[in-house]
């Protein structure tokens, strides 16, 4: 224990490894510990702690000051993104083959998102009916349909 008068010593360190450096900034990285923590736990100044991140961590994460959870969150909100973008136009595809009655996914997509949107025009038959989705089309509209002459 350090007297008052010893506070000024500077305190020795034993060198790290290299894999003691990459474990200490891939956990700080994914935010499993902080800087202070790690500092404690392995008996390194922040500062050196601090240096390691910024010559250890990968340039994507140095380019743009991104922790890995912040990319795999940043990742995870696009697949989502792009998963809504291919439901909906998985949509528009079954509908147009039952409109047309021409199956365009069979021909011209892998087998895995023929069959989505086979599955796709199943259940939209189920839920209006086969007659519902095309019966909508071949409708005339108001605008179609002349108005009658009245008889005098």
């Amino acid at each position: 224990m350090k007297t008052k008068n010893e506070h000024w010593l500077k305190k020795s360190y034993q060198k790290a490894t290299l894999e003691t450096k990459l474990l200490v900034v891939d956990q700080i990285q994914n935010g499993q510990i902080s800087t202070n923590h790690a500092s404690k736990k392995y008996d390194v100044p922040r500062t050196t702690i601090s240096y390691w991140v910024r010559k250890y961590s990968t340039l994507v994460q140095q380019n743009t000051g991104m922790s890995k959870n912040d990319e795999i969150k940043k990742l995870r909100e696009r697949i989502e993104e792009l998963e809504f973008v291919k439901d909906f136009q998985q949509d528009i595809i079954a509908d147009m083959e039952l409109i047309t009655g021409v199956d365009i996914a069979k021909k011209s997509l892998p087998k895995t998102l023929a069959k989505e949107i086979e599955l796709k025009k199943k259940n939209r038959l189920k839920e209006s009916g086969s007659m519902g989705v095309l019966g909508l089309v071949n409708k005339p509209s108001t605008k179609d349909v002349k108005p009658k002459k009245p008889k005098i």
